[in-house]
């Protein structure tokens, strides 16, 4: 049977930057078995499977695959494929004003906005889970042997490395400036004794390329197949932790734009919006813009 699919550029207003998304469509009769051999074969940060969704009320059910292991909840897939599903069947309604649609994730339900930003598609979502600390870290001589860096290249005012899930969970490691960030790389036979099995990792600092900027971040995971990830919405919904704990927010509404994949040539610029009241988190959201790049028809039986 052949499944149409497209391919996107996610967090980016400019085609062959920012992180790039396969979405795969008729995808019910799909086994996962078969989803996971399609994502290897794209070979991408995350392949997106469009199913019938469980509640007709939703847009569509998603199934999200990196090349090594489904994931419950990602960000550059749902801003990408928000996007491509309003692009797709509501674009008379884009063009008039913004456009609700929920997709069906394994996390549970995800309510995403999609409006049109100087002629180029722009989604944004409110996190259906808030972020939460998920363990303890190594050492920072452990970690810092891990990223084939020194301990004195982490950390930055209040930030620790931690560890904060918001549907998946992350190490986060503050650096102290953008030097240091360009200069981590994976040392794979050290780890796992830094990470764990999983071993998402998520690097950041305060020392940006742009005055409108915040953080500029680089986010590793080998064990998931993803050398190195151009943009990681699933990171910035759990570094929403991070900025409550170590970030001195006060009450209210804070934006802030975080820049990632600047080292390896694929610029993205990913939005998160936090909500505090009376020192707590209430509500967080990831937003950024999309480019379709391709069509095309999959052959996999």
């Amino acid at each position: 049977m052949s499944r149409p699919f497209a391919t996107l550029d996610v967090f980016t207003d400019v085609a062959l930057a920012g992180n790039a998304l396969a979405i795969v469509l008729d995808a019910d009769a799909l086994d996962p078995a078969r989803m996971q051999a399609i994502a290897r074969e794209f070979n991408l940060s995350e392949t997106v499977f469009v199913q019938t969704p469980r509640d007709p009320a939703h847009e569509a059910r998603l199934r999200i695959f990196t090349p090594a292991a489904e994931l419950p909840f990602a960000g550059h897939p749902t801003v990408g494929t928000a996007v491509f599903l309003a692009l797709r069947y509501h674009r008379d309604r884009l063009a008039t004003g913004d456009v609700t649609i929920v997709l069906d994730e394994t996390i549970g339900p995800v309510t995403c906005r999609v409006g049109m930003r100087a002629g180029v598609a722009h989604a944004r979502f409110d996190l259906p889970r808030l972020p939460a600390s998920s363990g303890t870290t190594a050492s920072n001589a452990v970690i810092a042997a891990a990223l084939d860096l020194t301990v004195d290249d982490i950390g930055f005012g209040r930030h620790v490395s931690s560890i904060f899930s918001a549907g998946v969970a992350f190490t986060f490691v503050p650096l102290r400036d953008r030097e240091a960030l360009a200069r981590a790389r994976p040392v794979l036979t050290r780890w796992y004794d830094a990470f764990g099995e999983f071993g998402a990792v998520y690097l950041y600092t305060d020392d940006v390329a742009s005055p409108d900027h915040q953080i500029r971040a680089r986010m590793f995971a080998p064990n998931m197949g993803l050398a190195e990830d151009p943009a990681t919405g699933g990171a910035v919904a759990a570094f929403a932790g991070v900025l409550l704990h170590y970030g001195d927010l006060a009450d209210g509404d804070h934006a802030f734009v975080i820049e990632q994949g600047f080292e390896m040539g694929r610029p993205s610029l990913i939005e998160l919006g936090l909500t505090l009241r009376d020192g707590r988190l209430v509500s967080a959201s990831i937003g950024g813009t999309a480019i379709v790049v391709s069509h095309g028809t999959l052959e996999p039986e």
